[in-house]
């Protein structure tokens, strides 16, 4: 028995009326959001980035070389408002982890680009994260890690096109 078993118990107890199936899962999904959050923070801490640094960041990066995305674009990958987005480019230029360039293809529009040392840091960040995602998930064999990640996505995959609020 867990935690999320002993307050499903308590549920059933003084309120038998209530179907508390769903926090058989989601109050689990809490918990581990919980815990990758605070896995996700002392990895990014150590290399002095926040969360928003490094979802910028990470974007940029997968982009592949020369690893620039547009404003607009940045946007959409990381599901945040136009004055947020430059906000974070502008704290990030500050920092030297991004710059901005003319766009070649819109002569109103610029490119946010990757510097040298943004890439040093979402490099060195995405691997600590990654021992620390491992760790997380090293009581699960491969085929259960599999058969998690298809459940999930069946769960998730409804909302992937909803703006988050």
């Amino acid at each position: 028995m867990d935690e999320v078993d002993r307050l499903v118990a308590a549920w059933h107890r003084v309120r038998p009326d209530l179907d508390v199936a769903p926090m058989q899962v989601l109050s689990r999904v809490t918990r581990l959001a919980k815990h990758l959050d605070r896995a996700r923070r002392q990895a990014f801490a150590a290399h002095r980035l926040e969360p928003w640094e490094f979802d910028v960041l990470t974007a940029l990066r997968r982009s592949g070389s020369p690893y620039q995305l547009s404003p607009g674009r940045l946007m959409r990958e990381t599901m945040v408002s136009s004055g947020t987005m430059t906000n974070r480019v502008d704290r990030l230029a500050d920092r030297g982890l991004v710059d901005r360039r003319p766009d070649p293809d819109d002569r109103r529009g610029v490119l946010v680009r990757l510097t040298p040392a943004g890439r040093k840091h979402v490099d060195a960040a995405l691997a600590d994260l990654l021992a620390h995602e491992h760790d997380l998930l090293d009581g699960l064999d491969g085929e259960q890690q599999a058969a998690l990640a298809d459940l999930l996505r069946l769960l998730v995959s409804p909302f992937d096109d909803q703006p988050l609020r």
